[in-house]
């Protein structure tokens, strides 16, 4: 995307530069460890001969394959085949320890947040694919959209269009199969969202530094986010980390379940309020926590909970999750149970009108 590349490039620039002359980019910098990625698909940059704002050849890698819809899908079954790109960032995913992520697209002006795909286990009757973080996700959005200069007024690219605040669900937008955003959230134990830049998918240069002004804020503002929630490290009766431990928000479960880093960390994003934080051992007990969780993004660190296991002195084995379409077998089993479940309410009935 030329206005996504374009901006993450100024992005770089800005960090460094005012590094030493900013003191809030000092303290972000400091506390926050970033990693830019200013384009994942270079030979469709290339590609691209005729700038054009409403169809670009760089969609595509020089396979001919969009990017955006060929990462693992938790849904369905995505046929396609996983690309040398897709198959790098996967792997950067899965070896970083990333916590809340952005993508970059043209084409609308717009904060698009997960599920982008969805079934009977996470649609609602409105058509809106719920994610268990769903009230986090929606902050993140919003934190982009009234930082930007224009986003938040929710003005659509042409007359059918308009999003109000300036967010979306992805699936009620339009259904979207094989996205990095789903894939990451799932699998990467990663808050990301996609952010619709320019209703022009590549416009005239002399339009880019203004991209740049209408974004700055809102980009930097957003990287604040990280900081949300609470974070902490799980350790055995010798204090040595714990990998592979589970460490999750209660009321809020994931279908590939977070779990700690090599070192033991774990990171949950959450809005200010009170939570029990549930940490668990495979093989031993869970240990719950009650915790606070005030905003803590100012200061540039979230609420640390450390949970330390007396009884625990072996790691647990490495643990993973299936690349399959996980929301697929959870729909599946909640169908296979319905049966039973009307069976169950017809025979108390029946003991009732008997009595």
């Amino acid at each position: 995307q030329t206005v996504g590349r374009e901006l993450l490039l100024h992005l770089i620039d800005y960090l460094v530069t005012n590094y030493r002359r900013d003191p809030a980019v000092g303290r972000l910098l400091n506390n926050t460890r970033i990693h830019i990625m200013p384009t994942m698909n270079p030979d469709g940059f290339e590609a691209t001969k005729v700038p054009d704002c409403y169809y670009s050849q760089g969609r595509y890698n020089k396979n001919g394959e969009d990017l955006n819809r060929n990462f693992p899908d938790a849904f369905e079954n995505n046929s396609n085949t996983i690309q040398p790109e897709t198959r790098a960032v996967m792997n950067w995913i899965k070896n970083e320890t990333f916590v809340l992520s952005a993508n970059l697209h043209g084409g609308a002006l717009v904060a698009s947040y997960t599920f982008d795909n969805g079934n009977s286990v996470t649609v609602s009757p409105k058509g809106y694919s719920r994610s268990p973080d769903d009230d986090v996700f929606i902050h993140l959005a919003k934190t982009y959209s009234f930082n930007h200069a224009s986003m938040y007024k929710g003005t659509g690219c042409d007359n059918r269009q308009t999003f109000p605040e300036g967010i979306t669900n992805g699936y009620s937008w339009y259904q979207l199969e094989g996205g990095m955003q789903d894939y990451n959230y799932v699998w990467g134990q990663c808050f990301e969202i996609t952010l619709e830049l320019s209703c022009c998918k590549y416009p005239p240069a002399e339009q880019l530094e203004k991209f740049w002004r209408d974004n700055k804020v809102a980009l930097v503002e957003y990287i604040k986010q990280v900081h949300l929630g609470v974070k902490g490290q799980v350790t055995d009766r010798d204090g040595n980390p714990i990998p592979n431990a589970i460490v999750e928000a209660k009321g809020r479960p994931h279908v590939c379940p977070y779990r700690t880093n090599e070192h033991g960390e774990y990171f949950l994003l959450l809005l200010p309020g009170t939570y029990e934080i549930n940490a668990t051992v495979p093989g031993f007990r869970s240990m719950l926590k009650t915790v606070e969780i005030p905003d803590n993004t100012a200061n540039f660190s979230a609420l640390k909970q450390d949970f330390s296991f007396p009884e625990v002195s072996v790691k647990p084995r490495p643990a993973s999750c299936p690349k399959a379409p996980l929301y697929q077998e959870l729909e599946r089993s909640s169908a296979a149970v319905k049966p039973t479940l009307h069976i169950l309410v017809l025979m108390i009935v029946m003991i009732l009108i008997f009595k």
